[in-house]
Parts: structure tokens; C-alpha cells; sequence
């Protein structure tokens, strides 16, 4: 019989060209199929959790059963430890929130307007507080939001009623989070060493990051070839295509995928963390650790950007420092491809200490500052990983070290807080003034919603998404109303239909893209159903409850889109002036008062995240590599900063060089008006310290060198970036002004258009 001549004879390779030839791409794409099976696993697990939490809630006759399906929807979360943190703080912020309501429902039992008033100054409160809380904390405070409104509906007719509302809502909640709770810690597989791997190859791409650069600096020839170096290194690890040429002090393509990329991952890694600490005793004792830890990766991507690389381009004697630390980092990731090296860190420890002991040698070596830049700022990279590697395989919590405190955005909380405020009061008088029997669902919906979008990075941004989901239930609702629940005559058709008609929401809640809109279908879907026992239909209370949700949508979208819309260009300016008055301040502090690095870096890292996004949000032309580079570069001058008040407050200076040194931290009160006079007395300032005479300067030139290197970086990263540090740089100014798309890298001779 003849055979194809293409087609293997052996059965190993006969399935493998089946597989790649006949099998459609969703079943051969290995990361497709597991995502998927992933997210229909999390499907299951949320469906067999309704099924319960709704069949306890009318066993026990609770007043609105259907709230505890809202719970499993609201708490679900395939990683165990976010669960149970989302599950422990719903019930904190429900018994806030329940207090709050039969206090406010007491005082102001006569007085509506002045309840709506009250209410609106709780919610606009529980609104700002989730936008400064970090992770599921902040469903604390959102929980405090909207259940004082859910308390308080069933009671506005019976205000003697509001107690026994609180307790059946604590009640219906209770039910739904122990249901999850208890199906998701037994079905779903609980592996906080995963995080531990997980943090591990984090630490391996930030060596492979750092070696790319070192390697590409140590082989190429001119100060031009660095960018083409580092591409082809890229390229043989990822595959990459080839990118065009950039500017002066850019980097190609290749090189920011391949930072977004290690940033990208290491922003995920923050919350896995902390969900696996909630979840396991041993990550919780080691959780400060492994924060350290990932703030310190963080900090080494970030280091390595254009004004940092292009100081010593070129310089020949440099390349004998990047050699050795290419080769150091090559070592390194050698060794971690062992087995046991979380558990056994000596030998990666001792490589690096080697490293750092010969670039101290190499230093007492040479008076060149630009070697002397090149090997301090590898020296800090190295020092970094090394206490990185510590943080990360330590097993006992180091009390001594830093706390990084969270970035409070005021800003944007007080925003949040005015739209859920507003809103609440909004709806609230609406219902007041017109006596819309529907006016309670309105206020739930409108409190609930705001509450919820203040815990998203842009509340602005996904206030349409939000109402457009809710606005796809209604006609969802619509025919489960009309084709299934009439036909039910068991719980287990209730719990089918249901199934049937959320599995659009919970399904998508893990695409990117339709996530937020996922999440307000699939909670407020339930939300609108007359599910009751026994179950009674009104068409004249549904048809008016849905009318409620429509206005309530387009009430969400005005007041988040049209009467207070997000500034994101005003935002990301705040955030540029706060990274400047950080370094302001860094240079103010007293010596013996300095903050220890990694933390004042923690905080400055926080910024820069919201920077960036901020950026992405910002639709006109804007420099946003440029702003993105010159942030990075902003730690790259704290840094210098560090290092000079270390050497004013260690090293062995003459006293003039001290005065220079006062004269130079000084002159940082000018770098938010005029850069360029900055800059220009930290190059006075190196001058002078290069005038004293040797035999004055004491009796190793080292540390008078080493501070010349830092005064002269400082000063080369301020005239690159003139724009970023001056208070009417192009972000600062109006979006009309001709200068506002001007590039972040303006010369500093036009810096002084940025003040017109």
C-alpha cells in the first residue's frame, strides 16, 4: 500500500505529527491547554461553592439567600492564601460596616437627608481607605462601603428592623466565605514552595539581565556598539527580531520587552507572597525576607538604564571590571542550576564575595573616576544580589533590616473618596426627592460599585467597564427570569440555572481585557434575581429594578467619567515632583540620619509602578520611555547621594572637601527651578575637591576619588534628564503648550523654556 511520503512510519513520530498537523492549535499549544484547565477547574470549584453556600442559606431561611452566592463570587480566588486574606477581610469590613449602619440608622432615624449625608461621608471614607490599602486588605474597607448600604435597605421602611438586617447579613456572609473557604482549601492543590521557585528563577533572570549588559560592555569597541551588543546578546537568548536604531541615551526594542518582560513578573510576585504567608506558618515567618528580597531584584533591573550605561562607554580601561563581573554572573547562574541551591546558597555567596573583594583591589588600584564609577556601580549591583540571595534562602525573619512602608497616593484617595461621597449622595437624593420604590437598589448598586473600582488602579478607566457588564445582566436576568426559573420545581434546576447563566462572568474574570466587566456581571447578576423561598414573581418589581440598575449604570459612568474624571497627566506629574523632593530630601538628611537604602528605594519603586502606568493611560504624544528611563535614573542619583554622605560621614576628607560636599547637597534645593545650576555646582564641587593638594587630601587618594566619580555621575544623570527634574518640564506643563511633548532628554541650554 503506498504512503504519503511526509508522513512518519515510526508510532512515537506518527503522534507527534498528528498532533502538530491534524490537532487544532487551542489542543497543541501546552500554555493554552493548562490555562484553560486551570480556569475551568477555578469554574468548578466557584459552582460547587454556590451550591452549597445557596442551599445552607435556605436550610437556614436567611433573608436574601442569594447574597451568599454573591460572597463565593466576590471571595473566590484560585490561590488559596488570597482567599482566605479575602475572606478574612470581607468579614472584617462586614462587621465594621454593620456596626457603622445601626449607629448611623439610629441617630438619623427622623432625618433622611442628614442619614444620605452621614452615609455619604462613610462611603466616600471606606472609598478612600481601599485605594490606600494594598492587596485584599483593602476589601476591609470596601466591604465597610457598601454593607452599611445593604444593612440599612432592608430597614428603610422598618427602621426597628435594622438590627435583625445586620445579623441576617452576617449571617448570609459568614455562610458564603466558610463554603468557599472550606471547598477551595480541599479541592484546589496548596504549594507555598512554588512561590519559593517561583522567586528563585526571578533571581536567575535578574543575574542573566545583569550579566547581558556587563557582557555586552566588556566586548564591545566603541561607545556606539553597546546598543548593537546588547541586541545580539538578546537575540540569541530570546529569539528576538532585529530593531531599528534609537536616539542618543535610548535603547533599542529588544532591551525595553526584555525589562517590561522582568518587571512585569516581578509586579506578580508581590501579591504571591503575600497570599502565600496567609496560607503557610513557614512563609508567613519568612515574608519580610523574601519582600526584601524582591525589592532588591527590582531595584538591580531597574539600575541597569541608559544614562548609567552610557557614562563609561567605551573607555578601555573599564572593560577589564565588566569582564570579571560578566564572568562572575555567568558563575553564578551556573551554580543555581543546581538542584539544592535555595537550600545550600554558600557557594553562589562565596562567587560573589570573591567578585567584590577583587573589584576593592582593583579600586585601590587606579585615580581614574570613570573606573572608579564603573567599578562602584558594579560593586552596588553585586552587593545587592548578594544581600538578594540572603533575603531570599534565609529561613529566620532579620529583624534588623528596613521595613518598606507602602506609598499613600493622596491624590487619587481623595479623589475615590469624593466620587464614592458624591455618588452615595447622589443616589440617595435621587430616591429622596423622586420616592423611586426601586431608589434602595440603587443606592446599593451605585455604593457597591464605587467601592469596588476605588481598589483599581484607575477608577476612571474601569467605570465603563464595570457598568457595561452590569448592563449585560440585566437582559441575562431578563431570561432567567422569564425561560428557567418558571420552569424550576427543584434546588438542584436553581443551582443548574444558575450555573448556566454566570459561567460568562466567572469564566472571563481571567482575561485582562473583560475582567472588570466579568466581575460586575457575575456579581451583580445575582444581585438582581428574585430568588426567595418560597420564590414569588412580580413583573412590575423586576421590570423596575432593572430600569434602577440602568440608571444606576449611567449614574456610575457620569460621575467617574464626566463630573470627576481621572487627570492622569496631573497624576503622573505628581508623581515625577514626588521622586524629585525624595532626592531633595535624601540630600537634606543629616548624615547620621540617613534612611537605609533599600527602603528609601522600596518607596521610590512604588512611585515609579504608578508612574508607569499613569503613562499608559495618558493618550496624547508623551515621552513615556523617556520618563519611564529617567525615573529609573532618579534611583540611580539617589544612590549617589548614599554613597557621598557615606564618604563624608566615613571616609577620611580633607575640610574643604567636606564644605564642597555641604555646598553640593545644598545646591539640590534648585533641582525642581533650575537643574542645569545644580548640576553645575556638583561639577564645582568635584573641581574643587580635585584642586586640594595631595599631600592635604590625606593619605589614600581613593576616597577623594571615589567622591569625585559620584559628583560627576550625579551631575552627567541631572543635564541628561533636565526635564524630568524641572518643575515646568514637559509633563508639568498644559497638554495645548508646544513644549509639552518635548522629550524628557532636552539639552539643558533649552532647559530654561521649560519655566515660559
Amino acid at each position: 500500500m503506498p504512503t504519503r511520503p511526509d508522513l512518519p512510519t515510526g508510532p512515537g513520530m506518527l503522534l507527534q505529527w498528528v498532533n502538530t498537523h491534524m490537532a487544532p492549535a487551542f489542543f497543541a499549544d501546552d500554555a493554552r491547554w493548562n490555562g484553560t484547565l486551570a480556569t475551568a477547574g477555578y469554574t468548578l470549584r466557584v459552582f460547587l461553592s454556590i451550591g452549597i453556600a445557596l442551599f445552607l442559606a435556605f436550610v437556614f431561611q436567611l433573608q436574601s439567600p442569594l447574597s451568599a452566592a454573591t460572597t463565593v463570587l466576590i471571595v473566590a480566588n484560585p490561590t488559596v492564601g488570597a482567599m482566605v486574606s479575602k475572606s478574612v477581610w470581607r468579614i472584617v469590613g462586614t462587621l465594621i460596616g454593620a456596626g457603622i449602619s445601626v449607629g448611623i440608622m439610629a441617630v438619623f432615624v427622623q432625618s433622611p437627608v442628614l442619614y444620605f449625608a452621614a452615609l455619604s461621608v462613610f462611603v466616600g471614607l471606606a472609598c478612600m481607605v481601599a485605594t490606600f490599602l494594598r492587596f485584599f486588605r483593602a476589601y476591609a474597607a470596601v466591604l465597610t462601603g457598601y454593607t452599611i448600604v445593604i444593612i440599612a435597605a432592608p430597614a428603610f421602611a422598618n427602621p426597628d428592623g435594622i438590627f435583625l438586617s445586620a445579623m441576617s447579613r452576617l449571617s448570609v456572609v459568614a455562610t458564603g466565605i466558610v463554603v468557599t473557604a472550606c471547598v477551595f482549601m480541599v479541592t484546589s492543590p496548596r504549594k507555598p514552595s512554588t512561590v519559593l521557585y517561583k522567586l528563585g528563577q526571578a533571581f536567575r533572570e535578574t543575574v542573566l539581565h545583569a550579566r547581558t549588559f556587563h557582557k555586552a560592555e566588556s566586548e564591545r569597541v566603541t561607545p556606539e556598539a553597546l546598543e548593537n551588543t546588547v541586541i545580539d546578546t538578546l537575540e540569541k537568548q530570546e529569539q528576538k527580531a532585529q530593531a531599528t536604531s534609537t536616539a542618543f541615551r535610548g535603547l533599542s526594542q529588544p532591551i525595553y520587552d526584555s525589562r517590561s518582560k522582568l518587571l512585569a513578573n516581578m509586579a506578580g510576585l508581590t501579591p504571591a507572597i503575600e497570599f502565600a504567608a496567609a496560607d503557610d506558618p513557614d512563609m508567613q515567618n519568612r515574608v519580610r525576607n523574601l519582600r526584601l528580597c524582591l525589592n532588591r531584584l527590582t531595584g538591580l533591573i531597574v539600575s541597569y538604564h541608559p544614562y548609567w550605561l552610557t557614562f563609561s562607554a567605551g573607555v578601555e580601561e573599564t572593560r577589564s571590571v565588566h569582564v570579571l563581573v560578566a564572568q562572575t554572573l555567568g558563575h553564578v547562574l551556573e551554580l543555581s542550576q543546581a538542584p539544592d541551591w535555595l537550600s545550600n546558597p554558600a557557594p553562589l555567596s562565596t562567587c560573589l564575595h570573591d567578585a567584590l573583594k577583587t573589584l576593592e583591589q582593583l579600586a585601590r588600584q587606579t585615580t581614574s573616576t570613570t573606573t572608579l564609577a564603573a567599578l562602584d556601580n558594579t560593586r552596588d549591583a553585586l552587593v545587592q544580589m548578594d544581600l538578594a540571595l540572603h533575603d531570599l534562602t534565609s529561613l529566620r525573619p532579620d529583624r534588623t533590616q528596613a521595613n518598606i512602608q507602602p506609598y499613600l497616593e493622596w491624590p487619587t484617595a481623595l479623589r475615590n473618596g469624593v466620587r464614592g461621597g458624591f455618588i452615595a449622595l447622589l443616589a440617595g437624593m435621587l430616591w429622596y426627592v423622586l420616592h423611586w420604590s426601586s431608589g434602595p437598589l440603587l443606592i446599593i448598586y451605585t455604593v457597591a460599585a464605587s467601592s469596588l473600582l476605588s481598589t483599581t488602579p484607575s477608577a476612571a478607566k474601569a467605570s465603563p467597564m464595570m457598568a457595561t457588564g452590569t448592563m449585560l445582566a440585566i437582559p441575562m436576568g431578563f431570561l432567567c427570569h422569564t425561560l428557567a426559573l418558571p420552569r424550576i420545581d427543584g434546588y438542584p434546576l436553581l443551582w443548574l440555572s444558575l450555573c448556566v447563566f454566570l459561567l460568562p462572568g466567572v469564566w472571563l474574570q481571567f482575561h485582562p481585557r473583560y475582567s472588570i466587566g466579568a466581575f460586575g456581571y457575575a456579581v451583580f447578576f445575582t444581585m438582581m434575581l428574585s430568588v426567595d423561598n418560597p420564590i414569588v414573581y412580580d413583573d412590575l418589581t423586576l421590570t423596575n429594578n432593572w430600569m434602577s440598575m440602568l440608571a444606576a449604570c449611567a449614574l456610575l459612568a457620569v460621575v467617574f467619567r464626566v463630573i470627576l474624571p481621572a487627570d492622569h497627566r496631573l497624576d503622573a506629574a505628581r508623581l515625577v515632583t514626588s521622586l524629585t523632593r525624595s532626592l531633595q530630601k535624601l540630600a537634606r538628611t543629616p548624615y547620621g540620619r540617613t534612611e537605609p537604602w533599600v527602603a528609601w528605594e522600596g518607596m521610590q519603586l512604588q512611585k515609579i509602578s504608578r508612574l508607569m502606568m499613569r503613562l499608559s493611560f495618558i493618550p496624547a504624544n508623551i515621552d513615556r520611555q523617556g520618563y519611564t528611563d529617567a525615573a529609573f535614573a532618579s534611583l540611580s542619583l539617589g544612590r549617589l547621594i548614599v554613597r557621598l554622605k557615606w564618604n563624608a560621614a566615613h571616609a577620611t576628607l580633607d575640610p574643604q572637601a567636606h564644605a564642597a560636599l555641604n555646598n553640593a547637597f545644598n545646591a539640590f534645593a534648585h533641582l525642581r527651578h533650575n537643574p542645569a545650576q545644580t548640576a553645575s555646582a556638583l561639577r564645582q564641587a568635584a573641581i574643587a575637591i580635585r584642586a586640594i593638594p595631595i599631600q592635604e587630601a590625606g593619605a589614600s587618594l581613593t576616597p577623594r576619588d571615589r567622591t569625585l566619580s559620584c559628583l560627576e555621575q550625579a551631575a552627567n544623570i541631572i543635564l541628561s534628564v533636565p526635564g524630568f527634574f524641572h518643575d515646568h518640564g514637559p509633563i508639568q506643563l498644559p497638554e495645548d503648550r508646544p513644549q509639552a511633548a518635548a522629550s524628557v532628554s532636552a539639552h539643558p541650554a533649552v532647559s530654561s523654556t521649560f519655566t515660559g
